[in-house]
């Protein structure tokens, strides 16, 4: 059955549209998307597709501009349900212009979290970071000075479910399309993984799918490795082992202290989140079973 699944209620008037969709490859899916929007007064400003030939599957993302003044995006949806039903598409069509609302979640840590702020105060992000989540307070000052709201929410063992059952309101009262972990350093359950999947987006300092769990660079320098990374996933009930969306790594020696790594892994980790997050914003990146189809350009 064709799926869609838009994520926010969207303004009633839209002149962009970008359209992502994935279905079983079959000759003629381009040329019908092309035309039907065609029809509609809409200009293909950028297009990127994929076929996956070990699995027969077929991705595109496309940004459509309106060519006849603004449009009703519940009637291009409606429109769009019949062509998306008749190749039996996973879907999801968006206002270009909105921005995601994201809560980003920090423990003690803020370089990734600073780094965000930041791009998201200089227009660099296109999202809308509504709440920044921490079990500690260390972070309060920093969400001070970058104006976002930041909520206190302790966690124990005993805690645990009623702290995510806080997140998971939060969330919903504002409305959140998606969450970002940014060295949160909580083991996140079964049940907040099952109610965020496609939706929670975390980054694990290291090069996956090595070094998996707590403490990954010391881990890295006990084995004595000559490159570290970072790797900003989807977040799933499998630990460290959700769908990559971006990876990067930092060159080192067998002179580097595993505190040195520490700080350098910091930088790579800055970057890689970041990506991944504008990434999902702009509806870049699609779900291809355990990996994932990213559009970057």
């Amino acid at each position: 059955m064709a799926t869609s699944n838009p994520s926010t209620p969207s303004p009633a008037s839209v002149q962009e549209v970008v359209l992502r969709f994935s279905c079983k490859d079959q000759p003629g899916i381009v040329a019908a998307v092309a035309n039907l929007f065609a029809l509609q007064g809409f200009n293909i400003r950028e297009s990127s597709q994929f076929e996956d030939p070990g699995t027969g599957k077929f991705f595109m993302r496309t940004v459509f501009g309106s060519c006849q003044g603004a449009k009703e995006l519940s009637q291009i949806r409606s429109v769009f349900q019949p062509l998306a039903a008749r190749f039996d598409m996973a879907w999801e069509l968006h206002d270009y212009a909105a921005l995601p609302r994201v809560v980003i979640a920090v423990s003690k840590w803020g370089h990734c979290l600073e780094h965000l702020l930041n791009s998201w105060r200089r227009g660099a992000l296109p999202i809308d970071v509504v709440a920044v989540v921490s079990n500690h307070q260390d972070m309060a000052s920093l969400c001070d000075w970058y104006q976002a709201p930041f909520h206190y929410l302790p966690v124990t063992p005993e805690t645990k479910q009623q702290q995510e059952q806080q997140i998971l309101d939060l969330m919903q009262e504002l409305n959140a399309d998606f969450l970002v972990l940014a060295r949160y350093m909580q083991i996140l359950s079964d049940t907040l993984c099952d109610a965020l999947t496609g939706r929670a987006i975390n980054i694990h300092h290291s090069f996956l799918p090595g070094f998996k769990g707590a403490r990954p660079y010391h881990q890295a320098h006990a084995r004595g490795v000559k490159l570290i990374g970072a790797t900003a996933h989807y977040v799933t009930k499998d630990l460290d082992e959700g769908p990559i969306i971006e990876q990067a790594v930092e060159r080192v020696t067998h002179a580097n202290t595993a505190e040195e790594l520490v700080e350098i892994g910091r930088d790579v980790e800055r970057v890689v989140l970041y990506r991944a997050v504008l990434w999902h914003a702009q509806h870049r990146v699609l779900l291809n079973d355990t990996k994932t189809v990213v559009f970057n350009r």
